[in-house]
């Protein structure tokens, strides 16, 4: 387990197994007061990675049109992974923030939008002084109209990136597969430590709406 590169992905026959029972989560959200677990009747969801999800979390849950968010693990193998575990390397998962948001008010381009500025999506397997593939910049896509969204807003944002001197972007852009929820402690964090660390930065480049959707 120490042994590892941080910064390699394992494989699926030397990830942990992990369990079947999951973690205990609160019913509701702590600052929004909406549900954490679905159905989400009449709403849209986006499962995003972007380094800590602690601080990425406190973005989308003050954003216009957002029901709820939760923080989880994604993107791996490990059946119902610890938080530990996923620190390991050894789960494949990112640490990741799953937006449920009403989309008669706000539209998946303003989500990416957040997810693109809000952190720096050309650092491979970190994010700042967050070293491991658990801090990969991710997102997760349910239909083909989402992948081809995602895809557009990448080509777009990497347009504005390499015109302000920046390099290429690394995120990953696969298929949603399951979302595990992270422990109690974890969701909506910063609401319940003001003073918790929270490692997100972004590269201070905009991400225009709509940006390479039409190419």
């Amino acid at each position: 387990m120490f042994g590892r590169n941080k910064r390699e992905k394992i494989t699926p026959g030397d990830a942990l197994r992990g369990r079947d029972t999951e973690v205990v989560i609160a019913d509701t959200h702590s600052v929004l007061g909406t549900t954490l677990r679905p159905p989400f009747p009449g709403m849209a969801v986006l499962t995003v990675a972007m380094g800590c999800f602690w601080g990425a979390e406190r973005k989308f849950w003050s954003a216009p049109g957002v029901h709820s968010t939760s923080v989880g693990y994604t993107g791996g193998y490990t059946k119902n992974p610890s938080y530990e575990e996923v620190c390991s390397g050894r789960t494949g998962h990112t640490e990741s923030v799953q937006i449920v948001f009403d989309p008669k008010v706000t539209k998946l381009e303003e989500m990416l939008k957040i997810f693109w500025e809000s952190h720096d999506p050309t650092q491979g397997m970190q994010q700042g002084n967050d070293v491991g593939t658990q801090y990969r910049s991710a997102v997760f896509w349910n239909t083909p109209e989402e992948k081809a969204a995602i895809e557009a807003s990448a080509r777009g944002f990497q347009a504005a990136l390499t015109e302000a001197g920046h390099g290429e972007i690394t995120t990953e852009i696969a298929q949603a597969g399951t979302y595990y929820y992270a422990e109690d402690y974890h969701q909506q964090y910063l609401a319940k430590n003001p003073d918790g660390y929270c490692g997100l930065g972004g590269t201070g480049v905009s991400c225009s709406i709509g940006l390479g959707l039409d190419s």
